[in-house]
């Protein structure tokens, strides 16, 4: 928790390495739901913060995926 109050969760970085990746945000609670959806073009990066309400993301595409714990690229090479 923040001094605010607030939560504060883990960010994440996504950078495309083809066009039309897709980066999905996924609630939590009793039903798992699509909240959001980004879609990225080749070279273009998205910064995603973990939240109260986000529990997931699903990374759909060729996709380099930085975290505080390490890097994966998703997608075929």
């Amino acid at each position: 928790m923040a001094e605010n109050g607030q939560s504060v969760g883990e960010y994440i970085a996504v950078k495309a390495l083809e066009n039309g990746v897709t980066v999905t945000g996924v609630t939590r609670g009793a039903e798992n739901r699509f909240l959001h959806t980004e879609k990225l073009e080749e070279g273009e990066v998205w910064i995603a913060q973990f939240t109260e309400h986000i529990s997931a993301m699903k990374i759909r595409g060729h996709a380099k995926v930085i975290t505080a714990h390490g890097e994966i690229e998703s997608g075929k090479n």
